[in-house]
């Protein structure tokens, strides 16, 4: 009897160490957890996707993390999308210069080096111009996206966010937009009314005047979607970009002008040629000191992170014209 109750107590030690090892393991670390949910979606996600272009659908990357362009690069940057190539002219863009060091962003050159780009082997590339299309799509996944496609900052913004799959960035810029057009709209309160207008010209090295609307650079989208200011009917009428005669400029002229000057080389004589002609100093705006000459890199600019920072650039203008109280 003794050895009867001795087996069955060694039965009852055994098992109930089985039981004690089971139930500490957590503490050891030696379980493994349940699969995690978004872990297990981003191993099943794809990696490409078809893409709709003027050229067909091409498969690209589902999340791009290497892109090369032409004259995209300040858009791709607006979503936080990585360039890592883009022609030589961005380096001069001051709004998105340090954004350019950030990445490393090297100079692809005008008109796009080949050898440069597949050194840089990219996962993307993205041109408004297609001249070299073909070889650009031996290299890798290349979209054509022509000037113009987008109609407007929300346009541009929403288009580039859904080419990265970075369409959470895109909401988030729109939304920071949305809130700079705001804070200026508050500020010109009580200085411009419904009635004012607000006309944005350029003149070149040539001695040749322009003028512009809402989507061709030179702030439009800054002015007239941002700030809601008015744009001269006769403008509003003709063109987006129109030349213009001196002496056409009158029937053009608006409550507030702005001037950006295309001078590449630094030597032109017309901006004071301009200045100087009875036709301009004539104009109501000039006698009221609401002629404003700015920087032809800093206002030519249109991608959506120049046109944002643009806004409060134009309110500080008009508010600092204001006759001293």
């Amino acid at each position: 009897m003794f050895k009867h109750k001795s087996a069955l107590l060694l039965a009852l030690t055994l098992a109930l160490s089985v039981i004690i090892t089971a139930c500490g393991g957590s503490s050891t670390g030696s379980t493994t957890s349940a699969p995690n949910k978004t872990d297990e979606a981003a191993a099943t996600a794809p990696t490409t996707r078809e893409y709709d272009t003027d050229k067909g659908k091409i498969t690209i990357p589902t999340k791009p993390q290497r892109i090369v362009t032409d004259y995209y690069g300040g858009e791709l940057l607006t979503v936080d999308a990585n360039v890592i190539g883009v022609e030589p002219t961005a380096f001069k863009n001051p709004f998105i210069k340090d954004k350019l060091a950030e990445h490393k962003t090297v100079d692809v050159g005008t008109p796009l080096n080949m050898e440069k780009i597949l050194e840089l082997n990219p996962d993307l590339i993205v041109v408004m111009y297609d001249d070299n299309y073909d070889a650009l799509s031996k290299i890798a996944p290349t979209v054509h996206i022509p000037y113009g496609t987008a109609k407007n900052i929300r346009e541009t913004v929403n288009l580039f966010g859904d080419l990265t799959g970075n369409t959470e960035q895109a909401k988030q810029f729109l939304a920071d937009y949305d809130k700079e057009a705001a804070a200026g709209r508050e500020k010109l309160k009580g200085v411009v009314d419904a009635n004012t207008t607000v006309g944005l010209y350029e003149l070149t090295d040539k001695n040749a005047l322009w003028i512009f609307g809402d989507n061709a650079g030179r702030g439009g989208q800054s002015v007239y979607d941002a700030l809601q200011l008015k744009m001269p009917a006769k403008i509003a009428k003709d063109a987006q970009t129109t030349q213009l005669s001196l002496e056409a400029l009158p029937e053009y002229d608006a409550d507030y002008m702005f001037l950006t000057f295309y001078d590449p080389e630094g030597k032109s004589e017309a901006l004071d040629k301009l200045k100087k002609s009875p036709v301009w100093s004539s104009l109501p705006a000039a006698k009221k000191n609401h002629i404003f000459y700015n920087d032809y890199d800093t206002f030519y600019r249109y991608d959506p992170i120049a046109t944002k920072a643009q806004i409060p650039l134009f309110v500080d203008m008009i508010l600092n014209s204001q006759p001293a109280k």
